[in-house]
C-alpha cells in the first residue's frame, strides 16, 4: 500500500489526507503546530491518523509521496530531510488534479487581483447553472472537493507556493493578471524565482486549452518568448494594443470592453460595475475571457459581472462618518495592489500602512502618494523603512505600534471630504494572524469607534 504523508493540518492538509484515505493509501498527517478543531474533526470522522505539536521524523521519512502545505517553506528542516532522502514533494494541487475525472478545471495567479477575479469568474459559472467548485486558496479545499463531490468545473485560485509542487497538473484555462515583486522572502531574494513560478501556471497545456493574461504586464511580456505556446492566448489589456485570433479584451478610452473568444464576445460598461477601478476593469476582462472560453453565454457573463459585489478586504468600504470614509484593503499585502488602491481614490487620503516588510521598494507609490496622500499613518513593530520612504513626499508621516493607536491618528487627521484607506502594501503577522483579521478588527474598530458614536 502506498504511503502518503501531509504536511500541514490546515484547509489544504486536511482535504488532501481525506483524499488519500478515501483512495486506500496508508495516510499519515503531521502539523508542527495545532490543528483547528473543525479540521480534528474530519479527520476524526475519515479516521485519518495525525499529529499535531511536532513531526515524527522517522514516519515522514517514510512516506512514498509528500503532499505539502503551500505554507511550509523549503527552507523547514522537515523539508530538506525530505529533500536529502530524495521523496517526491507535491502540492495538494497536483495531487487532487490526479483524481479529478473529466472535470474541467480554470485556475487563477497572479501577484494581484486573483482573489477578486477568480471569486467573479466563480459566481459567473454559478449564474450559468454550472455544477462548479471553488478551491486553492480561496472556498474549500481542491482536495476535499474531488474526495466527497461529483463537479463538471474547479474554479482554483492558485498561489506561487502551490505552483512549485505542480508536475504533471495542468489548467484548461489559466489565467495569470500580472507579475510583480512579492514574497521575496521565500525566493531567494530573487524576483525572476517568483516569476518562474508564476509562469507554471501554463504548464503542460497543449493546444485545446486557453491562456489568459494581462498584455500591459511588461514581465509578461517578457517571458512568453520563453515557453512553447502552442495553447489558444486570450489577453487583455487596457493600454497595449491587443489582436489574437483565439481572442481578446481591450478596454476603451471611454471606459468600455469588450471581451471576445472566438465568434462570441460581451461588451461591458464599466462603470456600471459595483467594483470600481482600472484593476476591477482588469479583472472583469480577465474573469470575462476565461468564462467565455469555458462556454458561458455572453448574456449571462454580462449580467453577473454587473451583479458582482466587492470581495472582502479588498478596497471593502466599511462605513462613513462626518463626511469621511473608511475603506478596508487589509488584502493589499504587496506595493502593486496599493498602487492600484491609490490609483483609484478620488478624494484625499489618510492612509494607513505597514507591517512585515517583504523586501518592498516603495518608490512605485511615491507618485501617487505626492499626489494624493495628506498623511501617511505608519502602523507596525518596525516602520524605519516606510517613515524614510515617504517623509517629504506627503505632507505629515506617522509612527504607530498598534492598531488602535493607528486609528486614533487616522481619525485625528481624517476631516470631511477624506477617505481612510488601510491599504498596508506589507503582511500582517508583525501584529496579527493574517490579513482576515486585520480587516476584521479595522473594521470592528470604526464600527465601535465612528459608526457607533
Amino acid at each position: 500500500m502506498k504511503r502518503v504523508v501531509v504536511l500541514g493540518g490546515g484547509i489544504s492538509g486536511y482535504g488532501s489526507a481525506v483524499l488519500a484515505k478515501k483512495k486506500g493509501f496508508d495516510v499519515f498527517l503531521s502539523d508542527a503546530g495545532t490543528i483547528a478543531e473543525r479540521y480534528r474533526r474530519v479527520l476524526d470522522e475519515w479516521e485519518v491518523e495525525y499529529e499535531q505539536g511536532g513531526h515524527t521524523m522517522e514516519r515522514i521519512l517514510a512516506a512514498d509521496e509528500v503532499v505539502k502545505s503551500p505554507g511550509i517553506p523549503e527552507k523547514a528542516p522537515v523539508v530538506q530531510a525530505l529533500r536529502e532522502k530524495g521523496i517526491p514533494i507535491i502540492s495538494e494541487i497536483e495531487f487532487a488534479g490526479r483524481y479529478k475525472g473529466k472535470a474541467r478545471t480554470i485556475c487563477i495567479t497572479g501577484s494581484n487581483g486573483k482573489t477578486t477575479t477568480t471569486s467573479l469568474i466563480y459566481r459567473i459559472m454559478c449564474d450559468a447553472g454550472l455544477r462548479v467548485a471553488l478551491g486553492g486558496n480561496i472556498g474549500e479545499s481542491f482536495a476535499y472537493s474531488v474526495a466527497t463531490g461529483d463537479y463538471d468545473w474547479y474554479v482554483l485560485e492558485i498561489s506561487s507556493f502551490q505552483l512549485d509542487g505542480m508536475y504533471d497538473f495542468r489548467a484548461d484555462v489559466a489565467v495569470l493578471m500580472n507579475i510583480t515583486p512579492d514574497h521575496l522572502d521565500r525566493y531567494g531574494y530573487c524576483f525572476q524565482n517568483y516569476v518562474d513560478s508564476k509562469m507554471r501556471i501554463i504548464r503542460n497545456q497543449h493546444s485545446r486549452c486557453c491562456f489568459v493574461y494581462s498584455a500591459d504586464d511588461p514581465v509578461i511580456a517578457g517571458e512568453l518568448g520563453k515557453y512553447d505556446m502552442r495553447m489558444r492566448q486570450l489577453p487583455f489589456a487596457a493600454h497595449a494594443a491587443v489582436a489574437s485570433g483565439a481572442g481578446d479584451a481591450w478596454l476603451d478610452g471611454e471606459g468600455e470592453f469588450t471581451a471576445r473568444v472566438g465568434d462570441r464576445s460581451v461588451t461591458i460598461e464599466t462603470s456600471r460595475m459595483k467594483i470600481k477601478g482600472l484593476h476591477n476593469a482588469y479583472n472583469a476582462m480577465a474573469a470575462a475571457l476565461a468564462t467565455l472560453a469555458a462556454g458561458v453565454e455572453p448574456d449571462r457573463v454580462a449580467q453577473s459581472i454587473y451583479g458582482f459585489d466587492p470581495v472582502e478586504h479588498r478596497l471593502e468600504p466599511a462605513g462613513e462618518r462626518d463626511g469621511v470614509l473608511w475603506i478596508n484593503d487589509s488584502k493589499a499585502t504587496n506595493v502593486d495592489s496599493v498602487w492600484y488602491a491609490l490609483e483609484s481614490m478620488t478624494r484625499p487620503v489618510v492612509w494607513i500602512a505597514g507591517g512585515t516588510d517583504k523586501g518592498n521598494d516603495y518608490g512605485p507609490l511615491k507618485e501617487f502618494a505626492r499626489a494624493k496622500v495628506k498623511c501617511l499613518v505608519c502602523m507596525g513593530v518596525d516602520n524605519a523603512k516606510l517613515v524614510e520612504s515617504f517623509t517629504g513626499v506627503v505632507p505629515e508621516v506617522v509612527s504607530t505600534s498598534s492598531l488602535d493607536e493607528a486609528m486614533r491618528a487616522a481619525a485625528a487627521r481624517a476631516t470631511a471630504g477624506d477617505v481612510v484607506l488601510l491599504s498596508p502594501a506589507c503582511a500582517s503577522f508583525d501584529l496579527f494572524k493574517n490579513y482576515e483579521q486585520r480587516g476584521e478588527l479595522f473594521k470592528q474598530w470604526v464600527r465601535d469607534n465612528i459608526l457607533g458614536k
